[in-house]
């Protein structure tokens, strides 16, 4: 019988966390109060809320309890805490290296304009890798609810900046809202500027979102991507291309993307050569980070550790850590299996 290894001492990268999802709980309770911010009691009870995003009203709700967190971010320090703690988590569970997703239009209100927004977030990340040890990188996601010719203007932005941690650029929020051509554009301004292209899709939408964001955003990777299970045909696209999907299995299921656990098809792509990066999505709302997806493909999907260790090897390839860094992390990921 195999021994199960303990999965936070399983060198991995995280490349699916959203900047305000990270916070913990406990942080955005002390803000809230310190800041006068009434929050629901889905968001003080102690236990994720329970949520269901495959309507409008359900994603509408996600939304809500999304922006009021964010609302609790006000001070260059609140970003220094909240990175600070994200990458603590992140180290507790065996992540060494992370790229987190923000989109500085959401914070600039409060910190002065959106190139001091991006500016304050890089410094917290830089400091934040500097004492935790872990390597963060950030991708600066456009929102599709919002105008294309802003999405230009954050792929422009992001470019600027790929010398101070910026590595690539994403579209995030509802992808039943709009097309993804509208923003070919912005990603074709990030593409040239040597930026990853990480649009999400293939969540709430089908397969035909996650060929969308092949064919019109030449996406390097897909976040989640799980919807592309119900196309062979896109299946062999993805492993044949070698996208990687950002597969987030505790969220799927907390949005109601599927129903159970053992519903994620996380045993179809695996199966078809499709590689992935397990990610925790946004914690503070689904209640489960890092460790907890590979859990998930353990405990649910009966991954074995020889299975395990090669999501981990996914999600360091994925990555756009240095070489030198790939190379350390894959090695440790080879002693983790055989010790």
């Amino acid at each position: 019988m195999e021994r199960n290894r303990d999965l936070r001492q399983l060198p991995k990268a995280h490349l699916h966390l959203h900047f305000t999802g990270s916070m913990r709980a406990t942080t955005l309770l002390e803000l809230a109060d310190q800041y006068g911010v009434h929050l629901p009691d889905a968001l003080k009870g102690g236990e994720p809320p329970r949520l269901r995003a495959t309507d409008e009203r359900g994603w509408f709700r996600f939304q809500r309890l999304y922006d009021l967190a964010r609302s609790c971010l006000r001070r260059p320090e609140d970003i220094q805490r909240l990175v600070r703690e994200a990458a603590e988590e992140d180290v507790r569970d065996g992540s060494e290296w992370l790229e987190i997703q923000v989109d500085p239009t959401s914070y600039a209100p409060r910190l002065g304009g959106l190139i001091p927004a991006l500016e304050i977030i890089l410094d917290a990340v830089e400091r934040a890798s500097r004492d935790t040890g872990l390597g963060i990188r950030v991708l600066v996601a456009a929102n599709r609810m919002k105008h294309p010719l802003e999405a230009r203007t954050l792929a422009r932005l992001a470019v600027r900046y790929a010398d101070r941690g910026v590595v690539g650029f994403g579209l995030s929020n509802d992808e039943r809202r709009g097309f993804a051509r509208d923003f070919d554009r912005a990603f074709a301004i990030a593409r040239a500027g040597g930026l990853l292209a990480a649009p999400h899709g293939g969540e709430l939408s089908g397969p035909a979102s996650v060929r969308d964001c092949l064919d019109d955003l030449h996406a390097g990777r897909v976040g989640h991507g799980v919807r592309a299970a119900e196309d062979p045909a896109l299946l062999r696209r993805l492993a044949e291309r070698g996208v990687t999907c950002e597969v987030c299995p505790a969220s799927n299921v907390a949005l109601g993307v599927y129903e159970k656990p053992e519903d994620v098809p996380l045993r179809t792509l695996f199966e078809a050569g499709v590689p992935m990066a397990l990610g925790a999505d946004d914690p503070l709302l689904f209640g489960a980070r890092l460790a907890a997806q590979y859990e998930i493909a353990r405990g649910v999907h009966g991954f074995s550790d020889a299975e395990l260790a090669e999501l981990a090897r996914q999600s360091v390839r994925a990555s756009q850590a240095p070489e030198s860094e790939r190379r350390r992390l894959l090695a440790g990921i080879d002693a983790w299996l055989a010790a």
